[in-house]
C-alpha cells in the first residue's frame, strides 16, 4: 500500500484580494502525491499549474493573494497554518524554471549550495563546501571543485539547472517540486536533466511533483498525470491511462497538437484560447473550445467522476471505464 505524502484537497487561489472582485486562478483543485511517486501536472500556459505549486510552498504574497483549502498537508504537517520556514528546503524543495534568475548573480555557485547546509544543518564553512562539491559531483557536473568557484553567468543553462537541483536536494527533502525545469534547454540537455531527476528520486525514494506543458516530458517522467485547464483539474490517471486512452476532450486536444515522428497525422492545434479568469464560462470551462460540447456543457459545470483505480474525469459526455469504477 502506498503512503500518501502530499495531500491537496479543495485548493483555491485568487489574486487581488484587496480588490472588490478577486481574480480566481485555481479552483477546487484536489490531488495527492505518494512517497516515491512522480506526479506530473500537465496543461498549457495559464492553466494554473505553477500557481498551484507555489501555493504548496506558500510563495504567494498574502497581502494580494488568497489561498484556501480544505486540506493542504505534507504528511501530518499543515502547510496552511504551520511554520513553512521549517518545511521549505528540509521537507519540500523547488526547482524553478529560470535558473539564471533564481541563482544569486554575485555569489559563487558552490557557496550558494553550501549556504543551506550551514544554516539548516549547522555545518562549518569547510564541511559545507566539501558537501556542496560532492552534491555537484552527484549532479554529474565535470570538475566540480573548479565549477564551485564559478558565478552563475559563467555556466551553461544545463549546468545552472544542475546547480539548482543540487541546491534543492542539499537538505534531502521528501518532496521535490520541479516547475518547467527543462523549458529553456535544448533537447539533448533536457533529456539529461530528466534522467538526472529520475535517478535522484529513485536513489532517495523522493516524491516528485513536476509542472510542464510538454506532453513528451510527461510521458518520460510521470507515474500519474493531473491535467489542468483554466484553474481546474479536468482529468487524472496513470500515465498509461491518460496518454494511452485520454478521456477528456482537452487532453485529447493536447495530444493531438503534438507532432508525430511517424508523420501519420499532422498536429491539430486546439482552436481559441484560455478564457478570461474574470469572465469564466458558467458551465464547463472548456466548452467554448470543445469540439463535442452541447448545451448541457455550456450550462452546467461537470462533476468529477472517480474510478476505482484512481482515474478521474470532469466531463458530461465522457465517462471513466467500467473497469475503473462507476462515476460519482
Amino acid at each position: 500500500m502506498t503512503t500518501q505524502l502530499l495531500s491537496v484537497d479543495g485548493l483555491n487561489v485568487s489574486f487581488g484580494r484587496d480588490q472588490q472582485t478577486p481574480i480566481p486562478a485555481v479552483r477546487d483543485v484536489t490531488f495527492s502525491v505518494a512517497k516515491g511517486e512522480c506526479v506530473v501536472v500537465l496543461g498549457e500556459s495559464g492553466s494554473g499549474k505553477s500557481v498551484t505549486a507555489q501555493s504548496i510552498l506558500g510563495l504567494h504574497d498574502p497581502r494580494t493573494t488568497a489561498v484556501t483549502a480544505n486540506r493542504l498537508h505534507l504528511g501530518n504537517e499543515d502547510l496552511l497554518s504551520g511554520d513553512l520556514n521549517r518545511v521549505r528546503g528540509s521537507r519540500i524543495s523547488m526547482v524553478f524554471q529560470d535558473a539564471l534568475s533564481a541563482l544569486n548573480p554575485v555569489h559563487r555557485v558552490g557557496a550558494q549550495i553550501a549556504e543551506a547546509l550551514r544554516v539548516h544543518r549547522g555545518m562549518g564553512r569547510k564541511e559545507a563546501g566539501n558537501t556542496a562539491v560532492e552534491l555537484m559531483r552527484a549532479m554529474q557536473i565535470p570538475d566540480p571543485e573548479q565549477r564551485a568557484k564559478n558565478y552563475p553567468h559563467q555556466l551553461s543553462g544545463g549546468m545552472r539547472q544542475r546547480i539548482m537541483i543540487a541546491m534543492a536536494l542539499a537538505l534531502e527533502p521528501e518532496l521535490l517540486i520541479a516547475d518547467e525545469p527543462t523549458t529553456a534547454l535544448d533537447v539533448t540537455v533536457q533529456l539529461q536533466i530528466l534522467q538526472l531527476l529520475r535517478r535522484m528520486c529513485a536513489e532517495r525514494d523522493m516524491a516528485l511533483l513536476m509542472i510542464t506543458h510538454d506532453v513528451g516530458v510527461a510521458a518520460e517522467m510521470a507515474d500519474r498525470i493531473v491535467v489542468m485547464y483554466a484553474g481546474k483539474i479536468v482529468e487524472v490517471g496513470s500515465v498509461h491511462e491518460v496518454l494511452g486512452n485520454p478521456k477528456h476532450p482537452y487532453t485529447r486536444g493536447l495530444l493531438g497538437s503534438v507532432p508525430r515522428i511517424d508523420l501519420t497525422a499532422l498536429p491539430t492545434p486546439i482552436p481559441g484560447g484560455l478564457p478570461d479568469p474574470r469572465r469564466l464560462p458558467s458551465g464547463c470551462v472548456f466548452a467554448p473550445r470543445c469540439p463535442i460540447a452541447t448545451s448541457l456543457c455550456e450550462a452546467d459545470p461537470p462533476p468529477m467522476q472517480h474510478g476505482a483505480t484512481g482515474r478521474e474525469l470532469a466531463c458530461h459526455l465522457e465517462h471513466v471505464d467500467e473497469t475503473d469504477g462507476a462515476s460519482s
